[in-house]
């Protein structure tokens, strides 16, 4: 039996590809957990510093101090209680360490699911001046002020 649904199988496969609906179909590779992928080499600058920024704790201690969310909205996992999470000052969301830390290193400066900026607005001003000195481009504009003949 378990012959003929696997040759009913490979027949429908052959069939969806030569109509050009291969697309349709089921990939045979199973799912991989998303939390265990690796972060990029050279993640922006204004990742890391948002990275200094932002609180990372356990998860069993945001229990203690109130009514956390059951589930990262990156990932849908449940939280576990020694998980590292990071909770956004701005907006009080919670999200696992490296669903935010992979969000962040696509240039994200706001919360995955509200918008709200990281960086809160005490911070702006430090943080803007943090990431001016680490791009360098404060050492590039010394270099044309100090010009001979201008």
């Amino acid at each position: 039996m378990l012959w003929f649904l696997g040759f009913i199988r490979c027949l429908i496969v052959t069939l969806f590809s030569y109509l050009g609906l291969s697309d349709f179909l089921e990939p045979d590779t199973v799912w991989q957990d998303n939390r265990t992928r690796i972060t990029p080499e050279n993640p922006p600058v204004s990742a890391l510093l948002i990275r200094e920024i932002l609180p990372v704790i356990k998860f069993e201690e945001l229990v203690v101090v109130g009514d956390p969310p059951e589930s990262c909205a990156v990932c849908l996992y449940e939280f576990e209680g020694g998980e590292e999470i990071r909770w956004l000052r701005n907006c009080r969301h919670v999200f696992h360490r490296a669903c935010l830390d992979r969000w962040m290193d696509h240039d994200q400066k706001t919360c995955p699911l509200c918008r709200t900026p990281f960086v809160p607005d005490e911070l702006q001003d430090e943080f803007n001046q943090r990431l001016w000195s680490a791009s360098g481009v404060g050492d590039l504009h010394s270099e044309y002020v100090s010009v001979p003949g201008l």
